[in-house]
């Protein structure tokens, strides 16, 4: 979860672009899979890969009636994830510490279950009321434990409504890398965004948690450091439930 920031120079706008540009077109935390559609983890890419092995019911997308909830029951369930997700970060800003406590206590909900395609290899998941694929699973989190701790109190982030980036209202949108590249193209020309990624887990507890572990390949730290960067001061959140499909869109800036 390497914080990129952009900077004044050409060459580190041009860096940062592309940076920006790998996040959009493979994802970053798309570890997850529903029943759906199913998407399988990329080790190297952070995005779908068909030979990836290491797929995971994703039970986040699925609430307990999720069959008989259509998507606007679903989006007035969970319509106070952001207000939730940015109090809990900023819990974490202010206490980082004593949320290391709570990493090490989460540990105990990593487990491992045989693969439904190939059961010769197990699949490494958190399971506390969803199931997500995790990569490294308990060195990742001892590693966060180990940061958190030697971490001073920082300064909450501030809400902004101007610098959250608009969701997709179709599918196709969601899947559509161009689309969301557009986006936030036309968001950085209204507004500063340092840092961007999306998440898929609806409930904010395990969100933030697993966004702080960071237990991904590429680009590992880069959630972490962005929640946790006492240069940022801005924050913008926007989720909404696309069919069954949970999708939260995050952006950071220091202006």
């Amino acid at each position: 979860m390497g914080c990129k920031c952009a900077n004044n120079t050409e060459d580190g706008h041009k860096e940062d672009e592309e940076i920006l540009k790998h996040d959009i077109e493979n994802g970053n935390n798309e570890n997850v899979e529903n029943e759906n559609n199913i998407q399988k983890i990329d080790q190297n890419l952070l995005g779908l890969n068909e030979d990836q092995k290491l797929n995971n019911k994703n039970e986040n997308n699925l609430s307990e009636n999720n069959d008989n909830v259509d998507e606007m029951d679903l989006n007035k369930k969970f319509e106070n994830y952001p207000e939730k997700i940015v109090e809990l970060i900023n819990n974490i800003r202010e206490d980082p510490v004593g949320y290391a406590d709570t990493v090490e206590q989460a540990i105990e909900n990593i487990t491992s279950e045989p693969d439904k395609e190939d059961p010769s290899i197990n699949r490494l998941i958190y399971k506390k009321k969803i199931k997500v694929a995790l990569t490294k699973g308990e060195p990742v989190f001892r590693e966060a434990i180990d940061y958190l701790r030697t971490l001073t109190p920082l300064p909450p982030l501030q809400f902004s409504k101007e610098k959250c980036i608009p969701l997709p209202d179709t599918e196709e949108e969601m899947k559509d890398p161009t689309f969301l590249r557009n986006q936030v193209r036309i968001m950085r020309e209204k507004t500063k965004i340092d840092v961007f990624f999306k998440d898929l887990i609806k409930i904010p507890e395990i969100s933030g948690l697993l966004m702080i572990v960071d237990d991904t390949n590429k680009n590992a730290g880069k959630k972490r450091k962005a929640l946790l960067n006492k240069e940022l001061k801005y924050i913008g959140v926007n989720s909404k439930f696309i069919g069954k499909t949970f999708v939260a869109y995050f952006s950071f800036s220091k202006d």
